[in-house]
C-alpha cells in the first residue's frame, strides 16, 4: 500500500461504516419541483470531512433544515456518477468530489449549480486561488467548494538522522535537502550509516510529487498529450534515481505498516499523512520532523463539495456547506481529523499553530503554510489520472520485476497515447 488517504494513487478502495445512509430524498421532491425543500440529504467518504463538525451542522441549522449525512464506502466516483446519471430522487443535494476526479465532472458541469450564483464568489478570496481554479469551468462556473488541500513536505526520522551524524533541524534539514540531487545525496548517507535504512517507500511517490511541482501535466489546455515531452521525463528519471541509488524500499502493499517504524528514514508526503504515520506508528512519538519538499512544494489530494442541480434547497445547502468549510471549523477539522484547510485565514488560528506532540513539539504548520500558498498552479485535464495510470504501474513494474527503466518508459508512454486517445485526446 502506498499510503491510506493516497487512493489517487494506487487506486485504493476506502472503506467508511454508513452513518445514517440515506439515498432516498424523502418527501421533497427532487429535479424539477421545489426548491425549498426542509430535508436534505449529503453524502461524502470516510475521512473527507470532521465528523464532529457535521454533527455541529446538523445541529446549527436544525430550526430550518433536517440534514442527514452518509458516509459512502467503496467507490465514491462510480457509485456519484451512476446516481447522477440516473437522476430523480437518488441524487443526495450536496455530495463531496474527491480532488482526483473534479477534471472529470467539469465536461458534465450542468449536472451541478453555479455555486457563484448562490454567493460563493463573494467569499471566494477567503480560499486558495489555485484550489478554487480547479473546480471550475471555462466559462468560469464554478461547481465545487474546496474542503481541503494536500500541501506536500519531507517527514524525516529525526533520531535516526542524529545516529547518522546528521542535521535533525527541520531548517537545517531543509537546506540539506533542498534538490532532489541533495535528497538523495542525503539518503547515500543515510545508508551507509545506518545499513538496512531506506529512504523512499517507492519511487511512483517521488514521481507523483515531481509532476505535482510542475506546470505541466500530461494533457495541455488545447486537449493535446504531453505525457512523452521532456517535463515527463524529467519526472521519471529523478524518480528512478533512488532505485539505481539503492535507496528504494520497493514497498508496493500493506508492509508499508511495518516498515514505516523501522527501516525508512524518511517519508514523501501530504500533510494529512502526518496523521497516517502517526496512526502506524505510534511507537516512533517524538522522533519524526517535518521540513520543505525537496525540490519545493506540491500538491496530493483534497476535495470538494459541490451540489447536484436536483439539490432541494440550494439557498440552504450552500449555507450548509459555507458553514461547514468556514476558516474556523476548517480549523476544527484540522484539528479533529487532519484535514488540512484550503483557507489560509485558518493556518493563524490557535487550533493549527500549536506545537505536535508527534513530531517532537514542533509547529507543523509552519511548514506546511507557506507550501500552501507556493503551489504552482498546472492545469488538469478530465483524462489526466487515466493517462497517468500507466506511469504509476511501470514504475512499479521496474520495482517488482526488475523491467528495465527505459523498457518501461516506452511502454508508459505508449499505454498513455492509447488511452489518451480513447479519452478523445489528441
Amino acid at each position: 500500500m502506498d499510503l491510506s488517504r493516497r487512493g489517487f494513487l494506487q487506486a485504493a478502495v476506502l472503506t467508511a461504516a454508513a452513518s445514517g445512509l440515506t439515498v432516498a430524498c424523502g418527501d421533497d421532491s427532487g429535479s424539477g419541483g421545489t426548491k425549498n425543500g426542509k430535508n436534505l440529504t449529503m453524502w461524502y467518504w470516510g475521512g473527507a470531512l470532521s465528523d464532529k463538525v457535521v454533527a455541529e451542522a446538523k445541529t446549527h441549522f436544525s430550526s430550518k433544515i433536517k440534514l442527514t449525512s452518509a458516509s459512502i464506502g467503496g467507490d465514491f466516483k462510480q457509485k456519484l456518477t451512476t446516481t447522477l446519471a440516473a437522476g430523480g430522487s437518488s441524487v443526495p443535494d450536496i455530495t463531496g468530489i474527491k480532488g482526483e476526479d473534479i477534471a472529470s465532472f467539469l465536461p458534465n458541469a450542468d449536472r451541478f449549480l453555479d455555486l457563484n450564483d448562490l454567493g460563493f464568489k463573494k467569499i471566494s478570496s477567503q480560499y486558495l486561488e489555485w484550489k478554487t481554479k480547479l473546480a471550475q469551468t471555462k466559462d468560469g462556473k464554478q461547481i465545487g467548494f474546496p474542503i481541503d488541500i494536500g500541501p506536500t513536505a519531507l517527514f524525516y526520522r529525526a533520531d535516526l538522522f542524529d545516529k547518522a551524524g546528521l542535521p535533525t533541524d527541520p531548517a537545517k534539514v531543509a537546506a540539506e535537502a533542498k534538490t532532489w540531487d541533495d535528497y538523495f545525496a542525503l539518503g547515500s548517507e543515510l545508508k551507509k550509516a545506518l545499513a538496512g535504512t531506506f529512504l523512499v517507500n517507492n519511487i511512483s511517490s517521488v514521481f507523483n510529487i515531481v509532476v505535482g511541482q510542475g506546470t505541466k501535466r500530461f494533457i495541455d489546455e488545447n486537449n493535446h498529450f504531453i505525457g512523452d515531452q521532456d517535463h515527463i521525463r524529467a519526472a521519471w528519471t529523478t524518480a528512478i534515481r533512488p532505485y539505481t541509488l539503492g535507496l528504494d524500499a520497493k514497498i508496493n502493499d500493506n508492509t508499508w505498516n511495518a516498515a514505516i517504524g523501522k527501516n525508512l528514514t524518511t517519508e514523501l508526503g501530504a500533510a494529512w499523512h502526518a496523521l497516517d504515520i502517526e496512526s502506524a506508528a505510534p511507537g516512533t512519538k517524538g522522533k519524526w520532523r517535518v521540513c520543505a519538499t525537496p525540490g519545493g512544494p506540491a500538491n496530493q489530494g483534497g476535495s470538494y463539495l459541490a451540489l447536484p442541480k436536483q439539490c432541494r434547497n440550494p439557498e440552504e445547502a450552500f449555507k450548509i456547506i459555507s458553514w461547514i468549510l468556514s476558516p474556523d471549523n476548517n480549523a476544527k477539522s484540522f484539528t479533529d481529523a487532519a484535514i488540512f484547510p484550503a483557507s489560509p485565514a485558518s493556518y493563524a488560528m490557535d487550533a493549527m499553530t500549536g506545537p505536535d506532540a508527534f513530531f517532537g513539539g514542533q509547529k507543523i504548520i509552519e511548514v506546511f503554510g507557506p507550501a500552501a500558498e507556493a503551489i504552482p498552479v498546472s492545469y488538469e485535464a478530465p483524462a489526466d489520472s487515466a493517462v497517468m495510470a500507466p506511469f504509476m504501474a511501470e514504475l512499479s513494474s521496474i520495482e517488482a520485476k526488475g523491467k528495465k527503466p527505459d523498457d518501461a518508459w516506452k511502454d508508459a508512454v505508449s499505454q498513455a497515447k492509447q488511452i489518451a486517445r480513447r479519452q478523445g485526446v489528441s
